[in-house]
């Protein structure tokens, strides 16, 4: 198979470009999106590689799928965003294959040949082994998935409003939610609103008080990895509000509409029309292949070890950032969270690295900088803990909301999303609660 030509080398904008060295990204998320704009206007030829044209901004993903807000809000083109840059060329493809030797990527039946490459795929939903779970539980990483729960939830509704039995309208009226970090409280909490409030005036048939929302997790508290007086105030707020916390509970078997969880007083099943699972994460199955192609190591989630510069053993123009990496280089040898603050600095930090090491320039070593936690558990009601300062409640909210606005890479967005969320607070109403028709055949 001829190996395909990156488009700058036969129509550069520049004779500069012409033969500048190539730097192919994978992944247009929170690292591989900062790497790109760290690298854009420099005198260096960028491909851009992602199986979807538009950036997702995944932590606001729950309120998609609860109706608060709608799919473009949370997700800007790729293209609108890099396409106007002469050096990064932007392709819609899936990588399939790595071949070191001739550094080169394989994707859409083609090889694409690089200098240095930039792994940045992050990250897909696990099951714990059970991934027949997936048919009954959908999961939370993708704009389809929140789609996916938004339609399941809305459509259960119009049935309870229609049918006559009450045993069938509480079970379409309950919702059971796995998985107790900041994407399950985050979705609970809202999911809770969205059935015993907004929604109230909306149903003639659909009484709000038989609403459930159960949250389900292992440990004693929501919120394990924050600070547990933030976790207590977290759980506390939950309840209060009518969403059931399940905690200490494993679950055994998920089927339509119920799960079975292991607690310490015995079994207990759970009736819901829609279930979610927020509950683990796999690695890409690009760290495979990385590990198979390269014999690179691999974490126990499938993330791939990396060198304190995130290169991998004996290919140092070989970078993996983001939910795919485990860089435990840190103080306390605990490996970086796959969250959105540590996939932009290892972006960025690759993208000068690299800029530094053409130009024989020294760079400094990575020093992840952590402005700290938060979650939001309810309307106007937060948690955040900002490098030892900790609130709750609605200046919680406010840093909370402040701090994603901050994130969101497309001005646009931010706009749209702020108008949302402050008439949300207004009113109670949510702006995108549409059941869409899927495509026929689909």
């Amino acid at each position: 198979m001829a190996k395909e030509r990156f488009f700058l080398e036969l129509t550069p904008p520049s004779e500069l470009l012409r033969d500048a060295p190539h730097v192919v990204i994978i992944g247009g998320g929170f690292a591989g999106l900062k790497a790109a704009h760290t690298l854009a206007g420099k005198t260096v030829r960028v491909t851009l590689i992602d199986r979807r044209n538009f950036n997702l901004f995944q932590p606001l993903l729950y309120q998609v799928a609860t109706g608060l807000v709608s799919a473009p809000d949370v997700a800007s083109p790729l293209r609108v965003m890099l396409g106007n840059t002469p050096n990064i060329q932007i392709l819609m493809g899936e990588v399939v294959d790595i071949d070191p030797a001739a550094k080169a990527v394989l994707f859409n039946d083609r090889q694409l040949r690089y200098d240095h490459l930039i792994v940045a795929a992050g990250a897909t939903s696990s099951y714990f082994g059970h991934d027949a779970w997936q048919a009954f539980a959908t999961p939370m990483k993708s704009l389809s998935d929140a789609l996916a729960i938004r339609q399941q939830v809305l459509s259960a509704l119009e049935e309870a409003e229609q049918t006559p039995d009450p045993a069938r309208r509480r079970l379409l009226q309950s919702v059971v939610v796995v998985g107790g970090g900041p994407t399950g409280c985050e979705l609970a909490a809202s999911l809770n609103d969205l059935l015993r409030h907004t929604l109230e005036r909306d149903f003639k048939q659909v009484d709000p008080h038989q609403c459930q929302v159960t949250l389900v997790d292992p440990g004693d508290r929501v919120l394990r990895a924050m600070d547990p007086q933030l976790s207590k105030a977290a759980g506390e707020h939950l309840h209060r509000s009518g969403v059931n916390l399940l905690l200490g509970g494993r679950v055994k078997a998920i089927a339509a509409n119920h799960v079975v969880v292991n607690t310490a007083s015995g079994e207990v099943t759970l009736q819901a029309g829609t279930i979610c699972w927020t509950a683990g994460v796999a690695a890409s199955p690009l760290g495979q292949l990385l590990a198979e192609r390269t014999g690179c190591s691999l974490d126990r989630a499938g993330r791939v070890v990396v060198e304190p510069d995130f290169s991998i053993a004996d290919q140092p123009e070989i970078r993996v950032v983001g939910d795919l990496c485990s860089y435990s280089h840190t103080a306390d040898g605990t490996p970086l969270p796959g969250m959105a603050g540590p996939a932009v600095q290892m972006g960025g930090w690759v993208a000068e690295d690299i800029l530094a090491r053409l130009q024989n320039q020294p760079h400094g070593a990575f020093a992840f900088v952590d402005f700290g936690s938060m979650a939001v558990v309810g309307p106007l009601f937060a948690v955040a803990n900002l490098r030892g300062l900790k609130l709750s409640g609605p200046l919680g909210w406010l840093l909370w909301a402040l701090a994603h606005l901050a994130f969101m890479p497309d001005t646009e967005n931010r706009i749209s999303l702020l108008t949302k969320w402050l008439w949300m607070i207004v009113t109670r109403e949510r702006s995108a609660l549409l059941i869409q028709e899927t495509p026929s055949g689909s």
